[in-house]
């Protein structure tokens, strides 16, 4: 059900504020040591990965392609194309997608306090750099811009629905839901089932003889329409005793499942009933989880106004043997003529255009059936009775017409299928909403968007109190914080800073040398550790000196590690970087950068030929794991560079390979990767005379400076390492196979415009990725 409440950004009340859930499938540890899948019920489960390569030539990701991304998290390949800049491997076993948005903070931010950020450059892979941002960076990303030609995604399904014949239709006051519920909509409350509805259709209930040893679920809050919907199911198996429970799920009313546990019954079992319930032997030995200890999980889930939603709910109270007041029974919810009720494979099939429990299938799903009943208690919620009645549902069960109807709603999936679709669509279509956490001041489309839950906070803190508990009940939660962005003369004048920083972490000091010292053997001594910017002579000093400024970090350090303290010439040379402030913590930020996780598994190469690569490939067999490889060429000539980067899946096989290429067959040198590729970009528009002389002092503006003595707790420099330890910590609480994302936007004013930078990666997936051999 949609919720309708609007958060106003107070604190929630008492009563209404929903204890945190589990964002793992409880129980999926036992299923996995027997080889069973809980939702794809496959052998053996598949894990979602992304790939590491990103195929945009400037390594600029747009909000356009960001967008194809989230969509195609949420649907998959059979509704919407593949994202055009990266590869999601397994996208059905993704579990959720998070979002984290640091609003205020760009590219810039993230380098220039690249060592606070220390849980974003150790955990994330997959870097990217981001154009500034429009007036509104979410509706962008969601695709809320996008020109609807096709119209709303719910206005599409509505239409596509069976509609009656206009002689049923006349006669709508007779239809059994109308003469219940009235022809208008009805809120939450209105459908749950009486007490007295609970006791005719043999609910379990407290006082009854036959429920003396139930376990009350301790839900006696106060039920309103804005109550937590939650949607439940069980499979059962036939003992020496009757029915018992094998399997229990629970879904949260976002559309995620926050319980999923096998259930090994206390009696011998007779029949594992696995054509209904897809339970076998083999799935049910390991199990050691008993019908006590799911009790026990069940009612510290649930929050004390929770509402359950079922199909013949009845059946599955008393397979768990617990008593809950406030239910919903999709089977008794759409009220069929005579008492009779439809089965839900059919409901989910007329009213939601889906296939549910297929024959190709062992057994029912229990997590697919528990989240359907939730869809259709949602659907009732948005279009009242008297679309229902306008269905006929009784005319299609009885005259078989599922499949004409059923071949139009699967054309629906064709408006999925339109580029123009935003996230919202798509998650609406497979019955799910979006969670969206702001500061109340945040101004955003998204936040008045249908099937967005948005909870507006006074602050970053309270945001982040908000995510702990509402993230695991959602399978797609954007987390926005709000910061200060840096004044304009603050970023002009930290942006030259930042780009002088590189350049001279770029550049060594080499010497003394003799003066008779042959410089062209000099230069292509030098040169050999990789592209050179300049080289100069130093004749200030007693002996000569050489100044080296490198195109790419790499080189810089390369030459620093081979040739200081070694003879040149005969002569004992020192190798050094340049010593000012912007220098001094250069050593530590090397280290960190080699550490970085997109940095782990790559290596520079220096010395290629124009051959290298089809030699690589025709021995690719000594190189597990390559993933990419990455060969510059120079902007002006096209030609390409005598150095490259090779990616490989583990720091493992990029050390292997970088032994083997420095050997004597293949003569290279090279070590580990220090800059990311979309950071190359940004250092190749450094401007040559942007470099000032060697020793010259800059002076932090009076602001940063001030804000850096009193160590307020608001600067930039505190909030990067404060917030990315609080992030860290809500990633960590995300289950395996979250899809997470952290954003940086950028900033764009009348003074000019910072580039964002986006991180991304799977929870856990690093624990799953083989080598295999390059392509």
């Amino acid at each position: 059900m949609e919720r309708e409440r609007e958060r106003s950004g107070r604190t929630p009340k008492k009563g209404r504020k929903r204890r945190p859930v589990p964002n793992k499938v409880v129980g999926s540890a036992e299923a996995k040591r027997a080889g069973w899948d809980l939702e794809g019920r496959q052998p053996e489960a598949k894990k979602a990965r992304l790939s590491t390569i990103l195929f945009a030539e400037n390594y600029e990701v747009t909000h356009d392609q960001l967008c194809d991304l989230l969509k195609y998290a949420v649907l998959g390949k059979s509704s919407v194309p593949k994202p055009s800049w990266c590869q999601l491997f397994h996208q059905n076993h993704l579990n959720n997608v998070v979002i984290f948005v640091l609003q205020g903070m760009s590219q810039l931010h993230f380098y220039r306090f690249y060592l606070e950020f220390g849980f974003f450059r150790k955990i994330f892979r997959h870097k990217f750099r981001l154009p500034p941002p429009s007036s509104d960076f979410l509706a962008d990303i969601i695709g809320l811009h996008k020109k609807q030609t096709t119209g709303d995604l719910s206005r599409a399904m509505e239409e596509s629905l069976p509609s009656a014949s206009p002689k049923v239709s006349s006669n709508l006051q007779n239809d059994p839901i109308i003469q219940k519920y009235g022809s208008k909509k009805v809120g939450l409350t209105r459908c749950l089932l009486t007490k007295e509805e609970m006791k005719t259709y043999h609910f379990p209930l407290q006082g009854f003889p036959d429920c003396e040893n139930f376990v009350p679920t301790k839900c006696n809050g106060s039920i309103t329409d804005n109550s937590p919907l939650f949607g439940l199911d069980c499979e059962m198996c036939l003992t020496s005793k009757g029915r018992e429970l094998t399997r229990i799920s629970l879904v949260a009313e976002g559309g995620c499942c926050v319980m999923d546990e096998l259930v090994k019954p206390d009696n011998k079992i007779v029949d594992y009933l696995t054509s209904f319930s897809g339970i076998t032997k083999k799935i049910l030995n390991p199990v050691t989880t008993k019908l006590k200890d799911v009790q026990r999980q069940l009612k510290a889930l649930l929050p004390p106004n929770a509402i359950l939603v079922g199909h013949s709910l009845d059946l599955d109270l008393r397979a768990l043997k617990m008593i809950h007041p406030y239910v919903i029974d999709t089977s008794l919810l759409y009220v069929r003529e005579q008492g009779r009720r439809f089965k839900l494979k059919f409901l989910a099939k007329a009213i939601l255009g889906k296939d549910i429990q297929c024959s190709d299938r062992l057994g029912h799903d229990a997590t697919e059936d528990a989240r359907t009943t939730l869809e259709l208690a949602r659907y009732f919620l948005k279009y009242g009775p008297k679309k229902i009645a306008e269905l006929n549902l009784e005319a299609l069960a009885s005259h078989q017409e599922l499949h004409a109807a059923g071949q139009e709603l699967r054309n629906t999936v064709e408006v999925v299928q339109q580029l123009n679709t935003s996230v919202l669509e798509c998650l609406d279509s497979v019955g799910q909403k979006l969670l969206f956490l702001t500061q109340e001041a945040d101004a955003s489309e998204l936040s008045s968007s249908k099937n967005c839950q948005t909870v507006k906070c006074f602050s970053n803190k309270e945001v982040f109190e908000q995510a702990r508990v509402e993230i695991p009940l959602f399978p797609f939660s954007i987390v926005q914080f709000s910061f200060e962005p840096f004044p304009p003369n603050l970023t002009e004048e930290m942006n030259k800073r930042m780009k002088i920083k590189w350049t001279e972490m770029s550049t060594v000091f080499a010497g003394p040398f003799s003066k008779n010292c042959n410089l062209t053997a000099l230069k292509r001594l030098f040169k050999s550790f990789g592209p050179i910017r300049s080289m100069t002579l130093v004749l200030e000093t007693h002996q000569p000196h050489l100044c080296i400024q490198y195109e790419v970090l790499e080189a810089a350090q390369l030459a620093i590690e081979s040739l200081d303290g070694i003879l040149v010439e005969g002569t004992c040379v020192k190798v050094q970087r340049p010593v000012t402030e912007l220098t001094l913590d250069c050593d530590v930020l090397v280290n960190e950068l080699e550490q970085d996780s997109e940095n782990r598994g790559t290596i520079y190469l220096s010395g290629v030929s124009e051959t290298f690569k089809e030699r690589l490939l025709q021995q690719c067999n000594l190189f597990l794991g390559l993933e990419a490889v990455i060969l510059p060429k120079d902007l002006k000539t096209g030609k390409q560079k005598n150095y490259c980067f090779l990616k490989f899946k583990t720091f493992g096989s990029a050390q292997r390979a970088l032994d083997i290429l420095k050997g004597k067959d293949w003569k290279l040198k090279g070590r580990h990767a220090l800059t990311t590729r979309h950071l190359h970009a940004w250092l190749r528009g450094l401007p040559p005379e942007s470099r000032r002389p060697p020793g010259l002092r800059v002076i932090p503006p009076p602001s940063e400076k001030e804000a850096l003595q009193m160590l307020k707790v608001d600067h930039p420099k505190i909030a990067a390492w404060r917030w990315s330890r609080k992030i860290g910590k809500l990633y960590h609480s995300l289950g395996s196979g979250a899809l997470c994302l952290i954003l940086l936007p950028g900033t764009k004013s009348t003074h000019g415009s910072l580039s964002g930078l986006g991180l991304m990666g799977i929870k856990d997936e690093e624990e799953n990725t083989t080598p295999n051999m390059c392509s």
